[in-house]
């Protein structure tokens, strides 16, 4: 199949100049069209930087691992511990008492109430004393980002968001949004200290990503079991909105459980709440009556004369993606075609990029990868797999999450006219 007219004409639109950020005057009036977007900070200013500086060098690498000390002493320990609580009634889950990290595993905090019907179980206390055991655990973060137009200028946009400590040691979860691409990260504690912040893994698809900071004595936050959660339940958000409010707290209710919904084109079963989300809450903390964490802001809704439609990932979900990330670095298991994919959703971006029709797109192909191999080029448009038409990468994900990795999909392409069937084998991604 030739594709050099539709190769040249793809690669001159992909890839436009960027152009510098200015913050706006007064916040932008958002659409009710444009769907969900991430709850991160709009107003991100930009300034010029010296044009002869040196080049970012990207992430520093993260700490080596350590030696894993013999855990029987505290094994018995817990055992002991359980069959004391076990006599007195009540279960508990504590697996480290300081909830600090070993090797490259975080021991989460989190206490069983042994409740089935919600999960704050009878250990609900006031708004009052909730805020004031979990205010310590959130931080603000606050990102630059580098980039250089054509002129070989680079500019520094500044972000921010929040985050919730995970370790006494310096731990920290957030959303692989608040993040991504930044040159510099840097966390805020809610007593003013503030800290560089190195990433030890990030996870685009749950929206999920850990920092280390160098730092003890910190407050945890206590992981509450999401799968517990009631529609009704009362919850508190606590985050940094607008990238200047830290430690601002907002109280609601779980509006829904297990909420589909597509951000940015990733399917993802989120909580729904109707507690404020604001820009900046991207990462915070949602906590149930018990002061527990049971979800991770990552989304709201993004239209004018919408009110109360926040989402966030469920804490069990964060915490599966956390240990994931320190032992593998990755979440395995998961299926990879080798393939980066573009949206084309109006005439206006079809114009943008010289195509005749509306889909989803490939916008690269891995190197070495059997989609290469197989004759799949940037520019390439997915008319349907396995046999089903799909007209977003969001359709694409969700047949191809059917799988596993090994399985075959056969993958509809067309270009310049004509369609082929090519039949892939799925690999297991690995960043």
């Amino acid at each position: 199949m030739n594709t050099d007219g539709f190769q040249n004409n793809y690669e001159q639109n992909h890839d436009p100049a960027p152009t510098p950020f200015t913050a706006p005057s007064e916040p932008p009036q958002a659409d009710h069209t444009a769907g969900y977007s991430r709850a991160e900070n709009p107003y991100r200013a930009s300034y010029t930087a010296n044009p002869y500086a040196q080049p970012v060098t990207g992430w520093q690498q993260p700490p080596q691992k350590k030696k894993k000390k013999s855990r029987a002493p505290l094994i018995a320990a817990v055992i002991v511990i359980s069959l004391l609580c076990g006599f007195a009634g009540s279960r508990l889950a504590l697996l480290l008492p300081s909830n600090t990290a070993t090797g490259n595993k975080v021991m989460f905090q989190s206490v069983d109430t042994g409740n089935e019907n919600g999960s704050a179980g009878n250990t609900g206390m006031s708004a009052t004393s909730v805020v004031s055991s979990v205010q310590n655990s959130v931080v603000e973060i606050t990102t630059e980002t580098v980039s250089t137009n054509v002129f070989l200028r680079q500019y520094v946009s500044t972000g921010a968001g929040s985050g919730v400590i995970l370790t006494a040691d310096g731990y920290i979860v957030t959303n692989n949004h608040v993040i991504e691409g930044a040159s510099t990260v840097t966390v805020r504690l809610i007593d003013g200290s503030s800290y560089p912040a190195t990433p030890i893994g990030t996870d685009a698809k749950t929206d999920i990503a850990i920092l280390k900071i160098e730092a003890n004595g910190l407050n945890p936050a206590v992981f509450g079991d999401s799968d517990k959660l009631v529609v009704g339940e009362s919850v508190l958000a606590v985050g940094n909105p607008l990238g200047e409010l830290g430690g601002t707290v907002t109280s609601g209710i779980i509006s829904a459980l297990d909420r589909t919904i597509t951000v940015e084109g990733e399917n993802m079963q989120l909580l729904q709440t109707d507690t404020a989300i604001n820009p900046g809450n991207s990462g915070g903390g949602l906590f149930n009556a018990a002061g527990e964490l049971v979800g991770v802001v990552n989304a709201k809704s993004s239209g004018s004369g919408i009110e109360g439609l926040g989402f966030a990932i469920p804490a069990n979900t964060a915490k599966t993606v956390v240990q994931e990330l320190l032992e593998n670095g990755y979440v395995t298991g998961r299926v990879d075609t080798g393939l980066t994919f573009l949206d084309i959703s109006d005439a206006q971006t079809a114009m943008s990029y010289r195509v005749s029709r509306l889909g989803v797109y490939v916008s690269s192909v891995a190197s070495g990868s059997q989609a290469q191999q197989l004759g799949i080029t940037a520019g390439d448009c997915i008319a349907a797999v396995d046999g089903e038409e799909v007209s977003t990468s969001a359709e694409v994900r969700s047949i191809l999450d059917r799988h596993e990795v090994g399985d075959t999909v056969t993958l509809t392409i067309y270009r310049n006219g004509r369609t082929a069937d090519l039949t892939l084998t799925l690999g297991e991604y690995q960043p």
